[in-house]
């Protein structure tokens, strides 16, 4: 009878210990995180790009108050705010809401007829155009995440 040769079995069975390292991710809290991720993106791209109020010194208003609504006038980094935001998840979508509670944003964003309802201010679509930026970028930023994801698990890297 002929001989087969010698077999060693350590690279599969680290192979195996390695997938199932990859089987034991948790991959809700992966998609959950990479969704906080993108709304803190997003923020970072809409908050610069919202237009401020110029009242000058006579009205004794302040502009800045509907940047400062996207993190609901919290002091705090768009990143710090995005990690609390609550992600919801329907079916196979995640979904975070990213809004700006001032009530006059939309007309900001959209345009809106004059006081006197004879002209129109073009909008700003300060958000509109972030989304677009947000998602050119973010099938790379997912795809970087993915990637860390898989070489800790087969490559043992933290």
């Amino acid at each position: 009878m002929a001989k087969w040769g010698k077999a060693d079995f350590n690279q599969l069975l680290e192979l195996q210990k390695r997938l199932q390292k990859l089987q034991s991710i948790d991959l809700n809290k992966f998609c959950e995180d990479a969704s906080k991720e993108l709304a803190a993106r997003l923020l970072a791209l809409v908050i610069p790009r919202t237009p401020v109020g110029d009242y000058g010194g006579k009205t004794g208003k302040n502009g800045g108050t509907l940047r400062r609504g996207w993190t609901a006038g919290k002091q705090t980094a768009a990143g710090a705010y995005a990690k609390g935001l609550q992600v919801e998840k329907s079916g196979d979508y995640y979904i975070i809401r990213v809004i700006n509670p001032i009530y006059y944003a939309s007309y900001v964003e959209f345009g809106h007829r004059t006081a006197d309802h004879k002209g129109w201010v073009e909008g700003q679509f300060f958000m509109t155009l972030s989304e677009d930026d947000l998602e050119s970028i973010a099938p790379n930023i997912l795809e970087k995440k993915l990637d860390k994801l898989l070489r800790e698990a087969f490559n043992g890297e933290n």
